[in-house]
Protein backbone atom coordinates (compact mmCIF):
# COMPACT_ATOMS: atom_id res chain seq x y z
CA UNK A 1 0.00 0.00 0.00
CA UNK A 2 1.33 3.45 -0.92
CA UNK A 3 1.37 5.43 2.32
CA UNK A 4 2.99 8.59 0.95
CA UNK A 5 0.81 11.65 0.64
CA UNK A 6 0.67 13.57 -2.67
CA UNK A 7 2.95 16.29 -1.32
CA UNK A 8 5.73 13.87 -0.37
CA UNK A 9 5.37 11.97 -3.64
CA UNK A 10 5.85 15.25 -5.55
CA UNK A 11 9.00 16.07 -3.59
CA UNK A 12 10.46 12.61 -4.14
CA UNK A 13 9.64 12.76 -7.84
CA UNK A 14 11.45 16.10 -8.09
CA UNK A 15 14.53 14.71 -6.33
CA UNK A 16 14.65 11.61 -8.50
CA UNK A 17 14.28 13.67 -11.66
CA UNK A 18 17.05 15.97 -10.52
CA UNK A 19 19.35 13.05 -9.77
CA UNK A 20 18.74 11.51 -13.19
CA UNK A 21 19.19 14.73 -15.17
CA UNK A 22 22.51 15.91 -16.66
CA UNK A 23 24.67 18.18 -14.47
CA UNK A 24 23.71 21.24 -16.48
CA UNK A 25 20.04 20.54 -16.02
CA UNK A 26 20.55 20.05 -12.28
CA UNK A 27 22.06 23.50 -12.00
CA UNK A 28 18.92 25.07 -13.44
CA UNK A 29 16.43 23.26 -11.11
CA UNK A 30 15.39 24.85 -7.80
CA UNK A 31 16.41 22.85 -4.70
CA UNK A 32 13.76 20.39 -3.49
CA UNK A 33 15.25 19.55 -0.12
CA UNK A 34 13.79 19.62 3.42
CA UNK A 35 14.60 23.32 3.86
CA UNK A 36 12.71 24.25 0.70
CA UNK A 37 9.70 22.14 1.69
CA UNK A 38 9.56 23.64 5.18
CA UNK A 39 9.69 27.10 3.67
CA UNK A 40 6.40 26.54 1.86
CA UNK A 41 3.53 28.70 3.14
CA UNK A 42 -0.19 28.22 2.62
CA UNK A 43 -3.22 30.32 3.44
CA UNK A 44 -5.21 29.12 6.48
CA UNK A 45 -7.91 26.60 5.63
CA UNK A 46 -11.46 27.78 6.15
CA UNK A 47 -14.62 25.73 6.04
CA UNK A 48 -18.12 27.14 5.76
CA UNK A 49 -20.74 24.44 6.30
CA UNK A 50 -23.45 24.27 3.64
CA UNK A 51 -26.86 25.41 4.88
CA UNK A 52 -30.07 23.83 3.57
CA UNK A 53 -32.95 26.13 2.72
CA UNK A 54 -36.16 25.65 4.70
CA UNK A 55 -39.62 25.50 3.13
CA UNK A 56 -43.16 24.40 3.89
CA UNK A 57 -45.38 22.38 1.55
CA UNK A 58 -48.88 21.26 2.52
CA UNK A 59 -47.99 21.96 6.16
CA UNK A 60 -44.86 19.76 6.04
CA UNK A 61 -41.43 21.24 6.78
CA UNK A 62 -38.92 20.58 3.99
CA UNK A 63 -35.17 21.17 4.04
CA UNK A 64 -33.45 21.34 0.66
CA UNK A 65 -29.82 21.45 -0.50
CA UNK A 66 -28.75 21.48 -4.14
CA UNK A 67 -25.99 19.07 -5.12
CA UNK A 68 -25.11 18.85 -8.81
CA UNK A 69 -22.07 16.59 -8.39
CA UNK A 70 -24.04 13.52 -9.58
CA UNK A 71 -27.36 13.04 -11.41
CA UNK A 72 -28.99 11.77 -8.20
CA UNK A 73 -31.71 12.90 -5.79
CA UNK A 74 -32.08 11.80 -2.17
CA UNK A 75 -35.29 12.21 -0.18
CA UNK A 76 -35.38 11.63 3.57
CA UNK A 77 -38.66 11.29 5.48
CA UNK A 78 -38.74 11.42 9.26
CA UNK A 79 -41.92 10.64 11.16
CA UNK A 80 -42.23 11.48 14.84
CA UNK A 81 -43.30 8.29 16.59
CA UNK A 82 -41.66 4.99 17.40
CA UNK A 83 -42.07 2.00 19.70
CA UNK A 84 -41.24 4.12 22.75
CA UNK A 85 -44.40 6.21 22.38
CA UNK A 86 -47.10 3.61 21.67
CA UNK A 87 -46.82 1.24 24.62
CA UNK A 88 -45.56 -2.29 25.09
CA UNK A 89 -48.72 -3.77 23.55
CA UNK A 90 -47.66 -2.33 20.17
CA UNK A 91 -43.91 -2.91 20.67
CA UNK A 92 -43.64 -5.71 18.11
CA UNK A 93 -45.98 -4.09 15.56
CA UNK A 94 -44.16 -0.75 15.70
CA UNK A 95 -40.73 -2.37 15.56
CA UNK A 96 -41.80 -4.44 12.54
CA UNK A 97 -43.01 -1.43 10.53
CA UNK A 98 -39.72 -0.57 8.72
CA UNK A 99 -39.19 -4.13 7.49
CA UNK A 100 -42.81 -4.61 6.44
CA UNK A 101 -42.97 -1.25 4.67
CA UNK A 102 -40.02 -2.37 2.56
CA UNK A 103 -40.77 -6.05 2.03
CA UNK A 104 -44.48 -6.43 2.79
CA UNK A 105 -45.85 -5.07 -0.49
CA UNK A 106 -48.63 -2.51 -1.05
CA UNK A 107 -52.38 -2.87 -1.41
CA UNK A 108 -51.98 -2.83 -5.20
CA UNK A 109 -48.59 -4.54 -5.50
CA UNK A 110 -47.38 -7.92 -4.29
CA UNK A 111 -43.93 -7.81 -2.59
CA UNK A 112 -42.33 -9.31 -5.72
CA UNK A 113 -43.89 -6.59 -7.87
CA UNK A 114 -42.49 -3.90 -5.58
CA UNK A 115 -39.03 -5.42 -5.95
CA UNK A 116 -39.39 -5.46 -9.73
CA UNK A 117 -40.20 -1.74 -9.79
CA UNK A 118 -37.35 -0.95 -7.43
CA UNK A 119 -34.96 -2.72 -9.78
CA UNK A 120 -36.53 -1.26 -12.91
CA UNK A 121 -36.06 2.32 -11.72
CA UNK A 122 -32.68 1.68 -10.03
CA UNK A 123 -33.94 2.86 -6.64
CA UNK A 124 -32.24 2.52 -3.29
CA UNK A 125 -34.59 2.37 -0.31
CA UNK A 126 -33.97 2.27 3.41
CA UNK A 127 -36.40 2.16 6.34
CA UNK A 128 -35.62 2.40 10.04
CA UNK A 129 -37.01 3.23 13.46
CA UNK A 130 -36.06 4.08 17.01
CA UNK A 131 -37.89 4.65 20.24
CA UNK A 132 -39.06 8.08 19.17
CA UNK A 133 -39.11 8.17 15.36
CA UNK A 134 -39.52 6.21 12.13
CA UNK A 135 -37.62 7.06 8.96
CA UNK A 136 -37.40 6.22 5.27
CA UNK A 137 -34.93 7.21 2.56
CA UNK A 138 -35.21 7.19 -1.22
CA UNK A 139 -32.20 7.47 -3.54
CA UNK A 140 -32.98 7.86 -7.24
CA UNK A 141 -31.55 9.00 -10.52
CA UNK A 142 -32.88 12.47 -11.26
CA UNK A 143 -34.63 11.12 -14.36
CA UNK A 144 -36.43 8.45 -12.31
CA UNK A 145 -37.53 10.63 -9.41
CA UNK A 146 -41.19 10.85 -10.45
CA UNK A 147 -41.86 7.08 -10.63
CA UNK A 148 -39.59 6.58 -7.63
CA UNK A 149 -41.60 8.96 -5.48
CA UNK A 150 -44.86 7.41 -6.69
CA UNK A 151 -43.75 3.92 -5.64
CA UNK A 152 -42.23 5.14 -2.36
CA UNK A 153 -45.47 6.97 -1.47
CA UNK A 154 -47.49 3.83 -2.17
CA UNK A 155 -45.19 1.78 0.07
CA UNK A 156 -45.43 4.31 2.91
CA UNK A 157 -49.15 5.06 2.69
CA UNK A 158 -50.71 1.80 1.55
CA UNK A 159 -48.81 -1.15 3.02
CA UNK A 160 -50.16 -4.62 2.31
CA UNK A 161 -48.59 -6.21 5.41
CA UNK A 162 -48.23 -9.47 3.50
CA UNK A 163 -48.91 -12.32 5.92
CA UNK A 164 -45.95 -14.36 4.70
CA UNK A 165 -43.55 -11.45 5.28
CA UNK A 166 -45.10 -10.78 8.70
CA UNK A 167 -44.38 -14.38 9.69
CA UNK A 168 -40.85 -14.20 8.28
CA UNK A 169 -40.13 -11.13 10.43
CA UNK A 170 -41.72 -12.74 13.51
CA UNK A 171 -39.64 -15.88 13.05
CA UNK A 172 -36.40 -13.93 12.73
CA UNK A 173 -37.13 -11.86 15.83
CA UNK A 174 -38.21 -14.92 17.80
CA UNK A 175 -34.96 -16.70 16.95
CA UNK A 176 -32.98 -13.60 17.92
CA UNK A 177 -34.82 -13.36 21.24
CA UNK A 178 -34.21 -17.02 22.02
CA UNK A 179 -30.50 -16.68 21.18
CA UNK A 180 -29.95 -13.56 23.29
CA UNK A 181 -28.72 -15.53 26.34
CA UNK A 182 -26.02 -17.11 24.13
CA UNK A 183 -24.35 -13.74 23.42
CA UNK A 184 -22.70 -12.56 26.67
CA UNK A 185 -22.02 -9.02 25.45
CA UNK A 186 -25.52 -8.45 24.14
CA UNK A 187 -27.02 -10.05 27.24
CA UNK A 188 -24.98 -7.90 29.63
CA UNK A 189 -25.74 -4.62 27.87
CA UNK A 190 -29.45 -5.30 27.43
CA UNK A 191 -29.82 -6.45 31.03
CA UNK A 192 -27.94 -3.41 32.25
CA UNK A 193 -30.45 -1.20 30.43
CA UNK A 194 -33.29 -3.15 32.03
CA UNK A 195 -31.64 -2.79 35.43
CA UNK A 196 -31.11 0.97 35.07
CA UNK A 197 -34.33 1.93 33.28
CA UNK A 198 -36.80 -0.79 34.30
CA UNK A 199 -40.09 -0.92 32.39
CA UNK A 200 -39.19 1.97 30.12
CA UNK A 201 -38.61 1.71 26.34
CA UNK A 202 -34.86 2.17 26.89
CA UNK A 203 -34.91 -0.98 28.99
CA UNK A 204 -37.10 -3.04 26.69
CA UNK A 205 -35.72 -6.06 24.87
CA UNK A 206 -37.82 -8.07 22.43
CA UNK A 207 -38.90 -11.27 24.19
CA UNK A 208 -40.86 -14.32 23.02
CA UNK A 209 -43.85 -12.96 24.94
CA UNK A 210 -43.86 -9.89 22.67
CA UNK A 211 -43.99 -12.03 19.54
CA UNK A 212 -47.21 -13.98 19.80
CA UNK A 213 -49.13 -14.04 16.48
CA UNK A 214 -51.76 -11.68 17.92
CA UNK A 215 -49.05 -9.10 18.68
CA UNK A 216 -48.52 -8.80 14.94
CA UNK A 217 -52.16 -8.93 13.94
CA UNK A 218 -53.24 -6.80 11.02
CA UNK A 219 -55.21 -4.64 13.44
CA UNK A 220 -52.10 -3.89 15.51
CA UNK A 221 -50.01 -3.19 12.42
CA UNK A 222 -52.61 -0.79 11.01
CA UNK A 223 -52.91 0.94 14.38
CA UNK A 224 -49.15 1.49 14.62
CA UNK A 225 -49.01 2.62 10.98
CA UNK A 226 -51.89 5.06 11.35
CA UNK A 227 -50.52 6.61 14.53
CA UNK A 228 -47.07 7.26 13.04
CA UNK A 229 -47.17 7.61 9.23
CA UNK A 230 -49.46 10.63 9.00
CA UNK A 231 -48.91 14.18 7.80
CA UNK A 232 -48.51 15.97 11.15
CA UNK A 233 -45.63 13.72 12.15
CA UNK A 234 -43.73 14.16 8.89
CA UNK A 235 -40.67 16.25 8.01
CA UNK A 236 -38.73 15.93 4.74
CA UNK A 237 -35.18 16.51 3.61
CA UNK A 238 -34.20 16.63 -0.06
CA UNK A 239 -30.80 16.94 -1.71
CA UNK A 240 -29.57 16.42 -5.23
CA UNK A 241 -29.38 17.43 -8.83
CA UNK A 242 -32.54 19.57 -9.02
CA UNK A 243 -33.58 23.19 -8.60
CA UNK A 244 -36.04 24.02 -5.84
CA UNK A 245 -38.89 24.70 -8.31
CA UNK A 246 -38.59 21.14 -9.63
CA UNK A 247 -38.44 19.68 -6.12
CA UNK A 248 -41.49 21.68 -5.08
CA UNK A 249 -43.55 20.35 -8.00
CA UNK A 250 -42.60 16.74 -7.17
CA UNK A 251 -43.37 17.17 -3.47
CA UNK A 252 -46.75 18.77 -4.08
CA UNK A 253 -47.75 15.56 -5.84
CA UNK A 254 -46.06 13.36 -3.24
CA UNK A 255 -47.86 15.05 -0.33
CA UNK A 256 -51.27 15.26 -1.92
CA UNK A 257 -53.79 13.02 -0.19
CA UNK A 258 -51.55 12.37 2.79
CA UNK A 259 -53.88 11.96 5.78
CA UNK A 260 -53.66 14.15 8.87
CA UNK A 261 -52.96 12.44 12.17
CA UNK A 262 -56.15 11.46 13.97
CA UNK A 263 -54.60 12.11 17.40
CA UNK A 264 -51.41 13.55 18.79
CA UNK A 265 -48.66 11.28 19.97
CA UNK A 266 -48.17 11.08 23.74
CA UNK A 267 -45.20 12.74 25.37
CA UNK A 268 -42.17 10.47 25.73
CA UNK A 269 -42.23 8.68 29.10
CA UNK A 270 -39.69 9.97 31.60
CA UNK A 271 -37.40 7.12 32.73
CA UNK A 272 -37.18 6.30 36.41
CA UNK A 273 -33.43 5.67 36.46
CA UNK A 274 -32.06 3.44 39.21
CA UNK A 275 -30.22 5.74 41.60
CA UNK A 276 -29.00 3.33 44.28
CA UNK A 277 -25.45 1.98 43.98
CA UNK A 278 -24.90 -1.74 44.09
CA UNK A 279 -23.31 -4.78 42.51
CA UNK A 280 -25.44 -7.08 40.38
CA UNK A 281 -24.21 -10.48 39.25
CA UNK A 282 -25.38 -12.61 36.33
CA UNK A 283 -23.56 -15.90 37.03
CA UNK A 284 -22.62 -17.85 33.92
CA UNK A 285 -19.94 -20.42 33.17
CA UNK A 286 -17.74 -18.33 30.89
CA UNK A 287 -14.03 -17.75 30.39
CA UNK A 288 -14.59 -14.01 30.01
CA UNK A 289 -16.41 -11.48 32.19
CA UNK A 290 -18.41 -8.52 30.90
CA UNK A 291 -18.53 -5.51 33.24
CA UNK A 292 -20.88 -2.54 32.81
CA UNK A 293 -21.26 0.27 35.33
CA UNK A 294 -22.99 3.65 35.43
CA UNK A 295 -25.00 6.08 37.51
CA UNK A 296 -27.54 8.77 36.79
CA UNK A 297 -26.37 12.04 35.23
CA UNK A 298 -28.27 15.34 34.99
CA UNK A 299 -26.20 16.74 32.09
CA UNK A 300 -28.49 17.55 29.14
CA UNK A 301 -27.73 18.28 25.49
CA UNK A 302 -27.82 22.07 25.48
CA UNK A 303 -25.71 25.15 24.85
CA UNK A 304 -24.05 25.18 28.29
CA UNK A 305 -20.53 25.07 29.72
CA UNK A 306 -21.23 21.83 31.60
CA UNK A 307 -22.51 20.05 28.50
CA UNK A 308 -19.47 20.92 26.39
CA UNK A 309 -17.11 20.11 29.25
CA UNK A 310 -18.78 16.71 29.68
CA UNK A 311 -18.02 15.87 26.03
CA UNK A 312 -14.31 16.53 26.53
CA UNK A 313 -14.35 14.86 29.94
CA UNK A 314 -15.85 11.70 28.47
CA UNK A 315 -13.23 11.64 25.73
CA UNK A 316 -10.39 11.87 28.24
CA UNK A 317 -12.04 9.41 30.62
CA UNK A 318 -12.67 6.58 28.18
CA UNK A 319 -14.36 7.36 24.85
CA UNK A 320 -11.26 8.82 23.19
CA UNK A 321 -9.64 5.51 22.29
CA UNK A 322 -6.00 4.81 23.03
CA UNK A 323 -5.41 8.29 24.46
CA UNK A 324 -8.12 7.87 27.10
CA UNK A 325 -7.36 7.17 30.74
CA UNK A 326 -9.44 4.01 31.20
CA UNK A 327 -8.06 2.19 28.15
CA UNK A 328 -4.53 3.28 28.96
CA UNK A 329 -4.82 1.93 32.52
CA UNK A 330 -6.77 -1.29 31.88
CA UNK A 331 -5.10 -2.32 28.63
CA UNK A 332 -1.70 -0.65 28.30
CA UNK A 333 -0.55 -0.52 31.92
CA UNK A 334 -2.24 -3.58 33.44
CA UNK A 335 -2.90 -5.79 30.43
CA UNK A 336 -6.31 -6.81 31.74
CA UNK A 337 -8.42 -6.23 28.65
CA UNK A 338 -8.22 -5.61 24.94
CA UNK A 339 -10.89 -2.92 25.08
CA UNK A 340 -12.39 -0.65 27.71
CA UNK A 341 -14.09 2.70 27.58
CA UNK A 342 -16.64 5.12 28.94
CA UNK A 343 -20.01 6.52 27.90
CA UNK A 344 -21.96 9.62 28.92
CA UNK A 345 -25.49 9.94 27.53
CA UNK A 346 -27.00 13.42 27.36
CA UNK A 347 -30.66 13.40 26.25
CA UNK A 348 -32.24 16.79 25.69
CA UNK A 349 -35.43 16.10 27.67
CA UNK A 350 -34.46 13.89 30.63
CA UNK A 351 -31.50 12.63 32.63
CA UNK A 352 -28.94 10.22 31.17
CA UNK A 353 -26.21 8.01 32.59
CA UNK A 354 -22.43 8.15 32.84
CA UNK A 355 -20.29 5.05 33.19
CA UNK A 356 -17.83 2.58 31.72
CA UNK A 357 -17.53 -0.95 30.38
CA UNK A 358 -14.96 -3.60 29.63
CA UNK A 359 -14.45 -7.32 29.09
CA UNK A 360 -11.72 -9.25 30.82
CA UNK A 361 -10.72 -12.83 31.63
CA UNK A 362 -12.53 -14.29 34.61
CA UNK A 363 -9.39 -14.28 36.74
CA UNK A 364 -9.00 -10.48 36.51
CA UNK A 365 -12.64 -9.45 36.99
CA UNK A 366 -12.26 -7.59 40.28
CA UNK A 367 -8.91 -6.07 39.31
CA UNK A 368 -10.36 -4.64 36.09
CA UNK A 369 -13.42 -3.26 37.88
CA UNK A 370 -11.28 -1.63 40.54
CA UNK A 371 -8.93 -0.16 37.94
CA UNK A 372 -11.82 1.64 36.22
CA UNK A 373 -13.17 2.96 39.52
CA UNK A 374 -9.69 4.19 40.45
CA UNK A 375 -9.36 6.12 37.19
CA UNK A 376 -12.71 7.78 37.87
CA UNK A 377 -11.63 8.77 41.37
CA UNK A 378 -8.32 10.16 40.10
CA UNK A 379 -10.10 12.34 37.55
CA UNK A 380 -12.45 13.65 40.23
CA UNK A 381 -9.56 14.56 42.49
CA UNK A 382 -7.24 16.28 40.01
CA UNK A 383 -7.73 18.29 36.81
CA UNK A 384 -6.46 16.68 33.61
CA UNK A 385 -3.23 17.81 32.02
CA UNK A 386 -3.53 20.73 29.66
CA UNK A 387 -2.21 18.60 26.83
CA UNK A 388 -4.96 16.00 27.36
CA UNK A 389 -7.64 18.66 27.08
CA UNK A 390 -6.05 20.26 24.04
CA UNK A 391 -5.80 16.88 22.28
CA UNK A 392 -9.44 16.03 23.01
CA UNK A 393 -10.61 19.48 21.89
CA UNK A 394 -8.55 19.23 18.71
CA UNK A 395 -10.02 15.79 17.93
CA UNK A 396 -13.56 17.12 18.37
CA UNK A 397 -12.82 20.18 16.23
CA UNK A 398 -11.07 18.20 13.49
CA UNK A 399 -14.02 15.85 13.29
CA UNK A 400 -16.38 18.75 12.62
CA UNK A 401 -16.08 18.56 8.83
CA UNK A 402 -17.07 14.87 8.84
CA UNK A 403 -20.61 15.99 9.63
CA UNK A 404 -20.77 17.43 6.10
CA UNK A 405 -19.39 14.65 3.89
CA UNK A 406 -22.47 14.56 1.70
CA UNK A 407 -25.46 16.76 0.98
CA UNK A 408 -27.90 14.15 2.27
CA UNK A 409 -26.00 13.89 5.54
CA UNK A 410 -26.32 17.65 5.97
CA UNK A 411 -30.03 17.65 5.20
CA UNK A 412 -30.96 14.65 7.36
CA UNK A 413 -29.01 16.07 10.29
CA UNK A 414 -30.86 19.37 9.88
CA UNK A 415 -34.19 17.50 9.96
CA UNK A 416 -33.10 15.77 13.18
CA UNK A 417 -31.92 18.98 14.84
CA UNK A 418 -35.20 20.67 13.94
CA UNK A 419 -37.12 17.79 15.54
CA UNK A 420 -34.96 18.16 18.66
CA UNK A 421 -35.66 21.92 18.65
CA UNK A 422 -31.95 22.65 18.45
CA UNK A 423 -30.83 25.94 16.84
CA UNK A 424 -30.05 25.95 13.13
CA UNK A 425 -26.36 26.54 13.81
CA UNK A 426 -26.10 23.83 16.49
CA UNK A 427 -23.03 22.13 15.01
CA UNK A 428 -21.16 25.43 14.82
CA UNK A 429 -22.16 26.18 18.41
CA UNK A 430 -20.98 22.72 19.42
CA UNK A 431 -17.53 23.25 17.97
CA UNK A 432 -17.25 26.73 19.49
CA UNK A 433 -18.38 25.33 22.84
CA UNK A 434 -15.87 22.49 23.01
CA UNK A 435 -13.08 24.82 21.87
CA UNK A 436 -13.69 26.94 24.97
CA UNK A 437 -13.37 24.00 27.37
CA UNK A 438 -10.48 24.25 29.81
CA UNK A 439 -8.86 21.77 32.19
CA UNK A 440 -10.69 23.49 35.05
CA UNK A 441 -14.03 23.01 33.25
CA UNK A 442 -13.35 19.30 32.82
CA UNK A 443 -12.36 18.92 36.46
CA UNK A 444 -15.42 20.81 37.67
CA UNK A 445 -17.90 18.77 35.65
CA UNK A 446 -16.31 15.47 36.71
CA UNK A 447 -16.13 16.51 40.34
CA UNK A 448 -19.84 17.33 40.36
CA UNK A 449 -21.24 14.71 38.01
CA UNK A 450 -19.05 11.59 38.28
CA UNK A 451 -18.89 9.54 41.48
CA UNK A 452 -17.46 6.00 41.52
CA UNK A 453 -19.19 5.38 44.87
CA UNK A 454 -22.58 5.80 43.18
CA UNK A 455 -21.96 3.24 40.45
CA UNK A 456 -24.45 0.51 39.66
CA UNK A 457 -22.15 -2.35 38.59
CA UNK A 458 -23.37 -5.30 36.54
CA UNK A 459 -21.01 -8.26 36.18
CA UNK A 460 -21.74 -11.20 33.89
CA UNK A 461 -19.35 -14.08 34.43
CA UNK A 462 -18.32 -17.09 36.50
CA UNK A 463 -17.79 -15.99 40.14
CA UNK A 464 -16.02 -19.25 41.00
CA UNK A 465 -13.11 -18.09 38.82
CA UNK A 466 -12.89 -14.44 39.87
CA UNK A 467 -9.60 -13.22 41.31
CA UNK A 468 -11.38 -12.09 44.51
CA UNK A 469 -14.89 -12.63 45.89
CA UNK A 470 -17.36 -10.40 44.10
CA UNK A 471 -18.51 -9.14 47.52
CA UNK A 472 -15.21 -7.26 47.63
CA UNK A 473 -16.94 -4.60 45.53
CA UNK A 474 -19.97 -4.30 47.82
CA UNK A 475 -23.27 -5.97 48.57
CA UNK A 476 -24.15 -8.36 45.74
CA UNK A 477 -27.55 -9.07 44.20
CA UNK A 478 -27.98 -11.97 41.80
CA UNK A 479 -29.79 -10.60 38.76
CA UNK A 480 -32.31 -13.02 37.29
CA UNK A 481 -32.52 -13.21 33.51
CA UNK A 482 -35.40 -14.91 31.75
CA UNK A 483 -34.14 -17.75 29.56
CA UNK A 484 -30.78 -18.20 31.33
CA UNK A 485 -30.62 -21.69 32.81
CA UNK A 486 -26.88 -22.16 33.34
CA UNK A 487 -25.94 -23.26 36.83
CA UNK A 488 -22.65 -22.18 38.35
CA UNK A 489 -20.99 -22.84 41.69
CA UNK A 490 -22.14 -20.67 44.61
CA UNK A 491 -20.67 -17.21 44.87
CA UNK A 492 -17.50 -17.25 46.93
CA UNK A 493 -13.70 -17.02 46.87
CA UNK A 494 -11.79 -18.85 44.16
CA UNK A 495 -10.56 -22.33 45.08
CA UNK A 496 -7.19 -22.58 46.80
Amino acid sequence: MNRLGPGRRAVIATLLAAAAAPDGANAQRPPADREAVEALRFAPLSFTPPTPSQHEIEGVTVFFLEDHSLPLVNVYARFAGGFGLLGRELYAATTALPSLLRFGGTIELHPDSVDEQVDQHALQLAFGSSGGSTSATLNSLSANLEPGLRLWKDMLLNPRFDSVQVEVWRGQELESALRRPDDPGRLAFSEFNRLMFGDHPIGWEMAPGDLEPEDLSRENLLTAHGRILCRDNLALGVSGNLEWEEVEAHLLEFLSGWPACEEELPEPPVPDILDDPGVYLIPRELDQTTIVMAHRSSIRQEDSRDYFASRIANSILGSGGFSSRILNRVRTELGLSYSAGSFWTTPDDNDGIVGALTRTKSESTIAATRAILEVMEEMRNSPPARGEVEAAVEAASNGFSFNFQGAMQVVSRRVLHDAQELPEDWLERYVAGVQRVSAADVHNVLRRHLDPDRMVILILGDPSRFDLPVETLGEVTTWEVEGVTDSVPPVGPPPG
